[in-house]
């Protein structure tokens, strides 16, 4: 059986990769393009292609997730804009060095990234198993989006995990954080997606694309309305939890014992 003309069996398991991960990011602000990133690189899909594939996927899911977070009440404008501002210039610079170098190792500084998320996913899982700090907006946002945009476009994946564990480390609200996240990464998918198409060209979809982006586009609406529901503690905790595991996987991976 065909969809799209491709083998419909074949593209099955990458639906279900990509609706999977569109819910764990859409529920908890990070994971897709990790989880997706790493799919097409298993797939020797080349670097700088994979991250654009993988922006391109997260445009139209990130459309679909923004506007069910809008929806629903979780996205704070003013922290929007914020993201925004900072992420796009983070996203660009990442995209040019990219596209301009054609760079095929991008992953020196991995062990240090890793390192670093899995001591606040610590942090967060500590604070969401009651050793809570009290809630408040976050301060410090900027350098945050900044380098969560720069590892985004340079790996793929990288806007939730920084962005969205450092906002919750500073205490601020997760449903909140979740959302706005979530809606400011459909303008950094757009803006970096732009420049890889200017560069580098338009890389003919393949069956896992077109997979990763059927599955992520069916999750996204119940991601959404997943996020309003969960209990602000319940949450952290499951944050906590996904970036530990998350850096941990990196870092072994990294080092090839995985």
């Amino acid at each position: 059986m065909e969809l799209f003309g491709f083998d419909l069996s074949a593209m099955l398991p990458f639906i279900a990769i990509g609706a999977i991960a569109q819910l764990i990011d859409g529920a908890l602000g990070m994971a897709f393009g990790v989880i997706s990133n790493t799919a097409l690189l298993w797939m020797g899909v080349p670097p700088a292609q994979a991250t654009q594939n993988v922006h391109l996927i997260k445009v139209c899911t990130g459309a679909a997730s923004g506007m069910g977070h809008i929806l629903h009440g979780n996205v704070e404008w003013k922290l929007f804009g914020r993201l925004v501002g900072a992420g796009v210039v983070g996203g660009i610079a990442g995209a040019m060095i990219m596209s301009a170098l054609h760079m095929k190792d991008t992953k020196f500084a991995l062990p240090y990234v890793y390192a670093y998320l899995a001591l606040v996913g610590l942090y967060i899982l500590w604070r969401g198993l009651g050793h809570r700090v009290k809630e408040q907006p976050a301060r410090v946002v900027e350098p945050f989006a900044l380098v969560g945009g720069f590892l985004d476009s340079t790996g793929g994946g990288g806007w939730g995990p920084v962005v969205t564990s450092n906002l919750l480390a500073q205490g601020h609200n997760p449903r909140k954080t979740v959302g706005t996240v979530n809606a400011a990464e459909f303008v950094l998918a757009i803006v970096v997606s732009a420049i890889y198409f200017s560069q580098i060209g338009v890389d003919k979809l393949t069956y896992a694309v077109v997979g990763l982006l059927i599955g992520g586009i069916v999750a996204a609406p119940f991601a959404s309305r997943i996020t309003k529901f969960i209990p602000a503690r319940t949450m952290m905790i499951a944050v906590g939890v996904l970036l530990t595991f998350i850096s941990i996987f990196g870092i072994l991976k990294y080092f090839e014992f995985v």
